[in-house]
């Protein structure tokens, strides 16, 4: 009887042993779709950290992306190459693309991997707010021609040529760590090269080719890796892969870096507190609108702001503001409105993929200021034509009755308001008068029949 009991809690024990061991053997699934920005190097720090937190497997970063800032796929080759647990890029699905910030990354993993139809590259970094290109002389460019040679070895390296260099030896590093094709890396940022699916696993820059997960788990295993030194042999026979969702951390971090909503929440913000300090003490519009601008200057440190175009939006704000406490007939009303968009078109206009702001926002925003200026400008000019309605000036003009008058002095209602008057000429009580002019507390009056 006792042996029975014995046999059977073991049975039992070695059963759930098994069961945790084969919920362990499971592996997690991270997408990376659209621009790199704060928000996705974000996700995916903490998507790895909650694979190794699970004691996951292995976690397989599913690549579709243009590209995007330099600072946040540093960050995310940074985690790649400190991950500890296997990191397996795979550009999917078919016509997914790892362009520009995607090659690094591609490169920085453990295992890269395409599905049929994809293809990565482009991976030339660009400057951000370049300034304007000088102009030359006639036959300057003559002159260059045949200079060329001599000028090329002697000529100084630009910030440009300085940035290049940096992203070369950058990614020659990651193909070197990992193994890879370092020319073709080089290639892909000093000519902007691109290859196909088919092409970079010919040319030795990915690894392997797949359909879809299943596929890639199929080819994956039994394969060696190097994880922060130490070699793993993979298991993914019958794993399972769990896919980890962006939180919400994730998801309002990604809408306030958004450079069409960054842009909103700053206008916001700005008008709200023009309301405020035209209406002290109303508070509502002074505190969303204090919200919303410290939201958005938060965000626009995490993108790559053009400083002149944001100088320009609060020149032409604080143009648009002055007009309405020094009117100039429009003229700096005017010259707000085209700093404004002006600076609105330079504030967020990159070459990186992803971070521009819409030109139909930018458009509806300007012509919304501007019908608000043209509306307020309006209705100023309305108000200063109307009679004045209050005031001992609004008594001008006004008419009465006399209530009794000797000599040229007496006494007349206007406005149901008993009022000292006098006249030219004496007036016959119950008549009817009209206000010429204030005296003091005295109303200057002549007959409402001579009145022309």
């Amino acid at each position: 009887m006792h042996t029975k009991v014995l046999i059977l809690a073991f049975g039992f024990l070695l059963f759930s042993v098994l069961s945790q061991a084969e919920q362990k053997a499971t592996g997690y699934l991270l997408d990376l779709k659209g621009p790199v920005g704060p928000a996705t190097s974000d996700y995916i720090h903490r998507g790895i950290d909650k694979a190794w937190g699970r004691r996951a497997k292995l976690v397989v970063l599913r690549i579709d992306t243009p590209g995007g800032l330099d600072t946040s796929m540093r960050e995310i080759v940074k985690d790649l190459l400190q991950a500890p647990l296997p990191v397996i890029s795979f550009v999917a699905p078919s016509g997914a693309r790892a362009a520009s910030a995607g090659t690094y990354i591609l490169y920085a993993s453990h295992v890269a991997a395409m599905a049929p139809g994809t293809n990565l590259g482009a991976a030339t970094p660009v400057q951000i707010g370049g300034g304007l290109p000088v102009p030359k002389a006639p036959g300057t460019k003559e002159k260059e021609a045949e200079k060329s040679q001599g000028d090329e070895a002697q000529r100084k390296p630009t910030i440009a040529d300085k940035a290049v260099n940096d992203a070369v030896a950058y990614i020659r590093s990651l193909a070197q760590m990992r193994g890879r094709n370092a020319d073709w890396a080089e290639k892909a940022v000093r000519e902007a090269a691109s290859l196909s699916a088919e092409e970079a696993l010919k040319e030795g820059v990915i690894d392997m080719m797949a359909n879809d997960v299943d596929a890639l788990l199929a080819k994956l295993d039994g394969r060696e890796v190097v994880v922060l030194g130490q070699t793993r042999l993979l298991q993914t026979s019958g794993l399972k892969i769990e896919t980890i969702e962006p939180d919400w951390r994730t998801q309002l971090l990604g809408t306030i870096t958004n450079p069409n909503i960054a842009y909103v929440l700053m206008l916001i913000g700005i008008y709200g507190l023009i309301l405020e300090f035209y209406s002290p003490g109303v508070l509502v519009p002074g505190v969303i609108g204090g919200i919303c601008l410290l939201v958005a200057l938060y965000s626009f440190q995490l993108l790559p702001i053009n400083y002149a175009g944001f100088a320009l939006i609060l020149l032409g704000l604080a143009l648009m503001v002055a007009e309405a406490f020094a009117p100039s007939f429009g003229i700096l009303g005017i010259g707000g409105v085209i700093a404004f968009v002006f600076g609105s078109i330079m504030l967020l206009e990159t070459d990186v993929p992803g971070f521009g702001i819409s030109w139909m926002l930018i458009g509806s925003i300007a012509a919304v200021s501007a019908g608000l200026f043209i509306l307020a400008v309006t209705m100023l000019v309305r108000a200063r034509s109307r009679p004045v309605v209050s005031g001992p000036e609004e008594m001008v003009g006004s008419t009465g009755q006399v209530i009794d008058w000797e000599g040229h002095a007496g006494t007349v209602r206007v406005h149901g308001e008993v009022w000292k008057a006098r006249a030219a000429k004496a007036l016959d009580a119950g008549g009817p008068v009209r206000v010429k002019e204030i005296d003091g507390l005295t109303l200057v009056v002549q007959p409402e029949s001579n009145r022309r």
